[in-house]
């Protein structure tokens, strides 16, 4: 990889964006303040981007990402260099920033986690709506090992996949566990052979993809703001979702599709 290559590649097709961390030689790992900023920056973008339904993350080579730079660590160099208040104020400004865009996300995000998740990287996959596993894919909350914490904010998110003493348990051991024990924890929702990774997430992607995309956007937040609502505010969420859907020209076209579909089944059955 030559020097200043972009560490994200972006793909676009048919409104699936796919974004690539694309510095295999060194598993993909994080180990430069413009690395989030560069994929939080392209999260944004896909964000604002009208034609753009879903967004798939993956990693280049055999590894998802395997977190940050331990040599770094150890010369305190890029995120460990400064002083405390140095340091708490480069995470919230760089860091801080790829967990906030995707939290802003409001499209469908799968990662696509084709080999070892390790620390950052498998904080970044918690991150994500869906995770699909490759067989080879390996997964560590291995801040404690370290010395350190998930400074990404993947303590937040993790008791939320996996329940608060599955999520503490990780955290504690830092062992990492494969992708059979990830699906059966529900931290993955499917695994399958390496060979097949890209071809199944680009599947779930054109599935979601079909539909209506003003409304699937406002399904993926009320999914998400059940967590931290009360039932009867969620309700009222709701009622004002559905009624700006019911207006809509995606709702009625939606509609139309579906009756057709109906007359064509008439017509061509037993």
């Amino acid at each position: 990889m030559a020097a200043g290559e972009s560490f994200v590649q972006r793909e676009e097709r048919d409104g699936i964006v796919t974004l690539t961390l694309n510095h295999p030689e060194t598993l993909n790992r994080f180990s430069s303040t413009d690395q989030f900023l560069e994929l939080a920056g392209q999260i944004r973008r896909a964000q604002a981007d009208p034609a753009a339904r879903v967004l798939v993350i993956t990693g280049q080579g055999r590894a998802f990402c395997a977190g940050g730079d331990l040599r770094q660590m150890a010369r305190r160099e890029m995120f460990s260099a400064g002083s405390v208040a140095q340091i708490q104020a480069r995470y919230r400004d760089t860091v801080h920033q790829v967990p906030l865009a995707l939290s802003e996300t409001e499209i469908p995000v799968i990662a696509a986690v084709n080999g070892p998740a390790y620390g950052a990287g498998c904080d970044l996959a918690c991150f994500c709506d869906v995770r699909i596993a490759a067989r080879s894919a390996r997964f560590s909350v291995s801040f404690a090992r370290l010395g350190i914490v998930a400074g990404d904010g993947g303590a937040w998110m993790l008791p939320r996949l996996v329940g608060r003493s599955k999520a503490m348990e990780l955290a504690f051991t830092a062992d990492p566990i494969d992708a059979d024990e990830a699906l059966r924890i529900g931290l993955v929702s499917d695994v399958v052979p390496d060979d097949e990774l890209r071809a199944r997430a680009d599947g779930l992607a054109r599935r979601i993809a079909r539909h209506p995309p003003q409304a699937m956007r406002m399904n993926k937040r009320l999914l998400r703001d059940a967590e931290r609502h009360t039932l009867a505010t969620h309700l009222d969420v709701v009622a004002a979702f559905q009624a700006i859907a019911h207006v809509s020209e995606e709702h009625l076209q939606a509609v139309r599709d579906a009756l057709g579909s109906l007359d064509e089944g008439r017509r061509t059955g037993p």
